[in-house]
C-alpha cells in the first residue's frame, strides 16, 4: 500500500487493506461488464450476452457482498453515534443498488439496460468510496471491536478468503478472486507478504510462460504500481476510448482466436485514467469480468511487464496478450480469454 492505514492493530490494518483491494477489484469488474454492454448498444451488436453476464455477476457477487456488509460491518459502525446516520444512509443505498439490479434484469430494451447499468456503476463507485474512506477507518480505529475478527470468514467481503488475527488466511490454499490457485507469496488481496495481488511478483519480472505476448519483449519504464497497491480510491474505465490499430503478431504466435482485427470492438480499460495506487487491482477486476472467448483492450502509460507476470501467476495460461501499440506514450494490449 502506498498510504498509511491507521488501526488499533496490525491485523485490523491488513483487514482494511483486504476489503479495500476487493472493493477495487469489484469496481474494475463492474466497469468492464458495464462497458461491454454499453459498447454493444453503441455498435449495434447483440447486447443480450453482455446484459445477462452483468446481471448474473451482480446477483452472484455484488448483492451478496452488500448483504455481508450489513451483517458483519454495519452493526458495529452503527453503535458509534457519529456514524449512525451515515450507516443508515449506506443501508438505504443498498436498497437502491438492489432496485437498480432488478431494473437492469427486467430491462425490456438494450438501451434501458445500458442506462440502468451506468447508474448502478456510478452509485457503486460512490458507495465504495464512502466505505473505504469512512466506515472502514472508523472500525479499524475502534478499541471496542476487532475488524479482523469481524471479517474473519466473511468471504463476500474479502474476495474469497478471510484474514483472522495476525493477518493469517482463514482458508489456506483457497483460490483468489480470479479462481486460480494462490501463487506463493500472495493472495490476490494486496495484503500478503511480498506484495499480494498476483503472487507478489516484483517489478521488472518478465511475463511467465503461460502469458502469450506477440512480438519480442520491449523493456519500458519501471512499473508505476506494485503488486499490492490498493488504497481507498475510486477506479474505473474510460468509456468509448478507441483502440489503436492492431500491430502484426510475432512470427509463430498463435492464440486460436483468429487474430485481433476486431480489437476495436473490444471494451477498453484506460489504465492511464486510473489512480496509480489502485491501477493493478482495477485491471485484475476488469480481467475477472472477461468472459471465456471474449477479451478487452488495456491502455497503459508504460510497457506493463510486471502486470503481465502477475496476470500469468493469477490466471496461468488463461489470457493471450497481443500488443496493439508500443509507446512511446501509450501501450495498447488486447487480452483474450
Amino acid at each position: 500500500m502506498s498510504s498509511i492505514v491507521l488501526a488499533t492493530s496490525a491485523a485490523d490494518s491488513r483487514a482494511v487493506e483486504a476489503v479495500v483491494a476487493h472493493h477495487t477489484e469489484m469496481n474494475g469488474t463492474l466497469g468492464l461488464l458495464v462497458e461491454a454492454l454499453v459498447q454493444a448498444v453503441e455498435t449495434g451488436e447483440p447486447a443480450s450476452p453482455a446484459h445477462r453476464r452483468l446481471v448474473d455477476w451482480t446477483r452472484s457477487d455484488l448483492l451478496p457482498h452488500a448483504q455481508a456488509e450489513e451483517a458483519a460491518m454495519y452493526p458495529h459502525a452503527h453503535r458509534d453515534e457519529h456514524a449512525r446516520l451515515l450507516v443508515d444512509a449506506m443501508i438505504a443505498e443498498h436498497g437502491v443498488i438492489g432496485a437498480l439490479v432488478d431494473a437492469l434484469d427486467e430491462a425490456a430494451t438494450p438501451v434501458r439496460a445500458a442506462a440502468h447499468a451506468r447508474a448502478l456503476q456510478v452509485l457503486f463507485e460512490t458507495h465504495m468510496t464512502k466505505e473505504n474512506e469512512q466506515i472502514l477507518p472508523l472500525l479499524a480505529l475502534s478499541s471496542d471491536v476487532s475488524l479482523a475478527g469481524v471479517l474473519d470468514g466473511m468471504h463476500e467481503l474479502l474476495g474469497g478468503h478471510s484474514h483472522g488475527e495476525g493477518g493469517g488466511h482463514g482458508d489456506a490454499g483457497a483460490a483468489p478472486t480470479g479462481g486460480a490457485p494462490e501463487a506463493s507469496g500472495g493472495c490476490g488481496c494486496g495484503s500478503g507478504a511480498g506484495g499480494g495481488c498476483g503472487g507478489g511478483a516484483s517489478e521488472g519480472t518478465p511475463p511467465g510462460a503461460g502469458t502469450a505476448v506477440a512480438g519480442p519483449a520491449v523493456a519500458g519504464p519501471a512499473a508505476e504500481a506494485g503488486a499490492g497497491d490498493a488504497v481507498p480510491a475510486a477506479g474505473g474505465s474510460a468509456a468509448g476510448t478507441p483502440a489503436p490499430a492492431a500491430a502484426p503478431a510475432a512470427e509463430g504466435h498463435s492464440c486460436g482466436c483468429g487474430g485481433h482485427d476486431d480489437a476495436g470492438n473490444l471494451p477498453v480499460l484506460d489504465a492511464r485514467a486510473v489512480p496509480h495506487a489502485i491501477r493493478h487491482a482495477t485491471i485484475f477486476g476488469a480481467l475477472e469480468g472477461v468472459a471465456p472467448g471474449a477479451g478487452m483492450v488495456l491502455l497503459a502509460p508504460h510497457d506493463p511487464l510486471p502486470l503481465l507476470a502477475q496476470v500469468d501467476a493469477r490466471w496461468p495460461g488463461t489470457f493471450t496478450v497481443d500488443y496493439l501499440e508500443r509507446g512511446p506514450e501509450t501501450w495498447a494490449l488486447a487480452f483474450t480469454r
